[in-house]
């Protein structure tokens, strides 16, 4: 079995989309919605760097932190922890905060109990004086909730009530977060986006409230829902510019159009297309998202793509294993031999394997393309900045499964090895062992070149005689899918 199938793959995008989604909202909240197509300019409320993510997923990795030791998210030890990380983050990572949040977690402090009794209380206190207490905070920190027990769907919906009624005891609130984090839980496993299957988990009397809203919002304008601060309309918000703009074929374009729409929908952007992201992100992976939205985007408490996806699979596999991807420190291996080839059509673009990711210095290169999973320390390579070290999603094996976008994805790491010729930078492409998918991609960027296909491939055969260079990944690299 390959190392990332394609359940890895989706689990991985959920932290991921949901970031993306995040950091392309930032600009446009609260403010006029974008003429044409959003983009990670920064900005917003923050202010915010470009492509920084904002509470949305601030809050969530305080949820992911926890999630990805792999403990019982329902466990007073494990709501300890995230109450605890709550607070720590409005002390010292708070770049934007709600005002029901910020009310929960100030008041929180004079009252006695273990941590997550003084939030629960809060909250409770909270919703006692005003009975407004649904707002969308709690919807847009669930995504990994859905991840934490993917194959127990009333252990997700238990626990994404409780991690929920932390700040927001509104029903609404945990209704609308079990849902979201059932939707993702079935993007996962099964690969279909279905928001209506997890109505028999909301509070009963509210389950048919929730189908007519569900149905409203399907296939519906966005715009629709303007005031989406509340959780039923954020939630609305994000259903309708994902089934909107869902075509039928599963292209990893959905990924991109849904969150453009996300952020047309306006108020809330950086809200809605965070929920939106984490979504589509579980249905359609990581290998969905581009790169130039993952090359930029970034956040507290310091972490950036690659760090996004260890949280996610760690949770989704129960939690982080030791020696094991995605938490191993490293994956190089000594017994892997050193390639370092120029590309026959390119010679600033040079071919290696995992090995060469060590001697980026003695090679002389400025930018990293990975083909394989990393460990954790091994991005970004040594000297490089984290923008200029970029992992694509590709397997070598050639089911169709295990390569859902394989087109997209070629056409991608294709573009950003153009992208980074275009900004002068000499740039190392490898794989683990420089036998698949090293020349497959070689082959695309030369195609892609304006070079003919036949002779494109002649010419990577002679510079690398071992390769396999043959099977799907080869064609669809010469040819298209």
């Amino acid at each position: 079995m390959p190392i990332r199938p394609i359940t890895v793959d989706r689990a991985a995008g959920v932290l991921l989309g949901q970031a993306c989604g995040d950091a392309l909202g930032v600009p446009y909240e609260m403010a006029a919605p974008p003429v044409g197509e959003a983009v990670m300019k920064g900005g917003g409320l923050g202010p915010y760097d470009p492509g920084e993510w904002s509470d949305d997923t601030q809050m969530t990795l305080c949820v992911a932190q926890v999630a990805a030791q792999g403990g019982d998210l329902t466990s007073p030890d494990a709501l300890d922890d995230i109450a605890e990380a709550f607070t720590s983050w409005l002390a010292g990572g708070a770049t934007d905060i709600g005002t029901q949040t910020r009310a929960v977690l100030t008041e929180a402090h004079e009252l006695p109990g273990r941590p997550h009794e003084r939030l629960t209380r809060a909250s409770e206190q909270l919703h006692e004086r005003t009975g407004r207490t649904a707002g969308n905070g709690a919807l847009m920190r669930t995504s990994i909730v859905g991840l934490a027990r993917v194959h127990d769907r009333q252990a997700t919906a238990d626990a994404a009530r409780a991690v929920a009624q932390l700040t927001h005891a509104d029903p609404l609130a945990g209704d609308s977060s079990v849902l979201w984090s059932e939707a993702i839980r079935l993007a996962v496993t099964e690969g279909r986006l279905d928001l209506a299957a997890g109505l028999d988990l909301v509070t009963p009397a509210y389950a048919g409230r929730w189908g007519d809203w569900i149905e409203e919002a399907t296939a519906a304008d966005p715009g629709q829902f303007p005031n989406n601060g509340y959780t039923v309309t954020a939630l609305q918000a994000a259903w309708a510019a994902i089934t909107s703009t869902d075509r039928g074929d599963a292209s990893a374009m959905h990924l991109q159009r849904g969150l453009q729409a996300a952020v047309r929908a306006g108020h809330d952007t950086d809200t809605v297309a965070a929920i939106a992201g984490s979504l589509l992100g579980a249905r359609y992976g990581a290998s969905a998202v581009p790169t130039q939205w993952r090359r930029m985007v970034h956040g507290w408490p310091g972490l950036r793509a690659h760090d996004l996806v260890e949280l996610a699979v760690s949770t989704s596999l129960g939690g982080r294993r030791h020696g094991q991807w995605p938490s191993v420190p490293s994956m190089s291996d000594p017994g892997i031999p050193m390639l370092g080839l120029a590309h026959p059509i390119d010679p600033d673009i040079v071919l290696g394997t995992m090995s060469d990711l060590s001697r980026v210095r003695e090679l002389g290169v400025h930018a990293v393309v990975s083909l394989c999973p990393l460990g954790l320390h091994d991005i970004p390579a040594d000297g490089m900045s984290a923008r200029d070290h970029i992992e694509f999603w590709i397997n070598d094996d050639d089911e169709e499964e295990s390569n859902p976008h394989l087109d997209f994805v070629l056409d991608d790491v294709s573009s950003a090895l153009r992208q980074f010729r275009a900004e002068g930078k000499r740039v190392l492409v490898h794989c683990r062992q420089g036998g698949q998918r090293t020349p497959a991609v070689a082959l695309r960027y030369a195609v892609d070149l304006g070079v003919a296909p036949e002779l494109a491939e002649r010419s990577i055969r002679q510079a690398m005689p071992h390769i396999r260079g043959e099977g799907r990944l080869w064609h669809v690299a010469a040819h298209g899918a």
